[in-house]
């Protein structure tokens, strides 16, 4: 369990509510003005730029905290790539899910072609400590080369129908970009996507697939993790 404090030096707020103001903002479509009234109606007056700051600060942090915690990711990997426009600029963010939905890791790059998918595979390597089994992809050549190379021992399959579990993970991306009227910069966008993608998906397990009393165990589970994190204390 985190021994995180219930407050920071140097910030007034309690780390309860700098956590809470970084959930909101992860989790659902708000801006930070929307947070800062929310924040507001429950008695905590403090600036959006505050809360801005919180969420630069703190999310990264919480996001790798969630990344140790989760299970093992699957052995099938699914690998996508959709530009992002970034100051008039074409940028490419890629991304890779396994066979549940859960977002393996990110990468913002200039480029779509071969030094790129290899330096995206190489990254997985390296965070994830293994290889899959099988990776999906669509028919970009740059991943079959970046295959042979980096991962010449695991079967590729390319089909443009088989990798929709990579492609549906996009979406929430693509609300976030229209909420904050585009990223600011290629940093900001890899800083940003890295945590949302950890903490949006802590939260959003696949519920068509579940239960009703499945589903209300798997979201105890997740909050109970985050209060573990975060030591986030819910009042009595």
């Amino acid at each position: 369990m985190s021994t995180e404090p219930s407050t920071y030096p140097g910030y007034r707020f309690p780390a309860a509510v700098i956590h809470h103001a970084v959930w909101l903002y992860h989790l659902f479509s708000l801006s930070l003005r929307d947070i800062e009234l929310i924040l507001a109606e429950r008695g905590v007056v403090v600036s959006y730029e505050s809360i801005r700051r919180w969420c630069l600060r703190f999310g990264a942090d919480v996001a790798a905290r969630l990344r140790k915690r989760r299970p093992r990711p699957g052995d099938t990997w699914h690998i996508d790539e959709v530009y992002l426009k970034i100051n008039g600029e074409l940028f490419y963010l890629w991304r890779a899910v396994d066979q549940h939905g859960a977002v393996l890791d990110i990468l913002v790059q200039e480029r779509r072609n071969a030094t790129a998918a290899k330096r995206f595979f190489r990254r997985l390597l390296v965070g994830l400590k293994y290889k899959p089994r099988r990776i999906v992809t669509d028919g970009l050549r740059s991943y079959g080369v970046a295959q042979r190379e980096v991962l010449s021992s695991v079967r590729h399959r390319t089909s443009r129908y088989l990798n929709n579990r990579a492609e549906n993970s996009h979406r929430p991306t693509r609300r976030r970009e229209r909420q904050m009227q585009h990223f600011k910069s290629p940093r900001q966008a890899q800083r940003f996507l890295s945590a949302h993608a950890m903490i949006y998906g802590h939260f959003r397990p696949r519920r068509h697939l579940m239960t009703a009393s499945q589903y209300r165990r798997s979201r105890g589970k997740a909050f109970r993790i985050w209060r573990q994190e975060t030591c986030a204390q819910i009042a009595a």
